[in-house]
């Protein structure tokens, strides 16, 4: 019993030391530009410089996060095994080899853009589809606009869902330049 009673007070106190040190830390990080207040704690995530740990597919990205990013307006082949692989081969008439193999180039070059480098992310009016990930543009820090280069090097096709439809135009215009081109997948 005499435990249980000191259980209470040592939680409040570390609590506030927790609580006492955030705002120690939080004072000592405002320099000279006036009072600001915040605690070091919880997943604050600024989307103008954030890594992109991996590629999961062609059109979706891993942030350091753990939150996936699904890239607004391209759609790549499907590499993995899904309800969508088998629609695919529906409508293309192609067997489930051939999308996957074209899945997997088109994974291999968007890993090779982006994965293990800081991206700012631009929204639309949806920010998050009906998986729960974030729809965005993705730009790399050079100006690469990430969406853009995919189709530009010819890895997706267009996927245009309203109302998220900022960059369709310009998309389709890129698309049309790399298949009259041959790139990517269109050899």
């Amino acid at each position: 019993m005499t435990r249980t009673k000191f259980k209470k007070p040592r939680i409040i106190f570390a609590v506030l030391t927790l609580l006492i040190a955030g705002i120690s830390y939080s004072l000592a990080q405002q320099g000279e530009g006036g009072m600001k207040f915040s605690l070091p704690f919880g997943k604050a995530s600024s989307y103008s410089d954030i890594l992109v740990t991996r590629a999961v597919d062609g059109d979706t990205l891993v942030l350091e996060t753990g939150e996936r990013v699904r890239l607004i307006g391209i759609d790549t082949p499907e590499l993995h095994v899904s309800n969508k692989l088998y629609r695919d081969a529906q409508k293309t008439q192609q067997d489930i080899a051939t999308i996957q193999e074209l899945g997997r180039r088109a994974y291999l070059f968007t890993k090779g853009l982006v994965e293990g480098k800081r991206v700012s992310l631009e929204f639309d009016v949806e920010k998050y589809d009906k998986y729960k990930r974030l729809l965005a543009y993705v730009y790399l820090k050079d100006g690469t606009f990430v969406n853009a280069e995919i189709v530009k090097q010819g890895y997706a096709n267009l996927l245009t869902i309203p109302p998220d439809v900022k960059y369709a135009e310009y998309f389709r215009q890129l698309l049309h330049e790399a298949r009259e081109n041959r790139r990517g997948l269109w050899k």
